[in-house]
């Protein structure tokens, strides 16, 4: 197996994580941009409309919205519809807020940033609290 590519940062939230990475060129809100009934993209506008960040590795730019972000990712983790682990160019810390309750692995400020390290399809494994990310590529 060829080696995988190393993103590193400062520790993140949540337990390690491995899936396979989805991978936007937009923001993320949980709370406008997701349809929470079904895990998907719901946002017309949003590039991934229509897509299920379910038990994704989701990499976006930024994370967006407020304090619905909370419970937004509380109530798609329990009913298995949140995603495994979120990567962001800068997230804010309403999302910090929202992984940690929703039991969401979340890393943001890594290098090499992650959404030119990462590829929709790519596997990837979080570990939050040793501040890494591997990715392996996809065929």
């Amino acid at each position: 197996m060829k080696e995988p590519i190393v993103l590193t940062g400062h520790p993140g939230v949540g337990d390690v994580v491995e899936g396979e990475a989805l991978v936007s060129p937009d923001g993320f809100s949980a709370r406008y941009d997701l349809d929470r009934a079904t895990g998907m993209i719901s946002r017309e506008s949003h590039a991934l409309y229509g897509k299920s960040i379910a038990g994704k590795v989701f990499v976006c730019p930024l994370a967006k919205g407020g304090f619905a972000t909370s419970w937004a990712l509380l109530d798609l983790k329990s009913r298995g519809l949140a995603p495994g682990a979120m990567l962001f160019g800068v997230a804010n810390p309403v999302m910090v807020q929202g992984a940690v309750l929703g039991g969401v692995a979340l890393m943001d400020q890594l290098t090499p940033d992650p959404m030119t390290a990462i590829r929709t399809g790519d596997r990837v494994r979080v570990d939050p609290k040793a501040g890494r990310v591997e990715v392996w590529r996809a065929r």
